[in-house]
């Protein structure tokens, strides 16, 4: 099985995230209401950590395709599940 294969099956349970990496993803979901990109500076602003822990997470979750960078912001990956904010 591809790697990819495996990050799209995963993407399913986010019970498979750290706490603090769920926090970092619950922040940009919240952002991105409206197709609206989430800098690091507001993820850091709105999870309360340090602005090196919200950069190791984005990576790791744009590593395992849950979130996409768009220049110097994050939009979420692809999901099959509706957000209401």
């Amino acid at each position: 099985m591809r790697e990819r294969d495996r990050d799209d099956e995963s993407l399913e349970d986010t019970q498979e995230m750290s706490g603090t990496d769920l926090a970092v993803y619950e922040a940009a979901a919240a952002l991105n209401v409206a197709d609206r990109p989430a800098t690091v500076g507001e993820i850091t602003g709105m999870t309360g950590l340090p602005e090196e822990t919200v950069r190791h997470c984005l990576d790791s979750l744009v590593g395992g395709g849950r979130l996409v960078p768009r220049g110097e912001a994050y939009q979420l990956g692809p999901h099959d599940w509706g957000l209401s904010y």
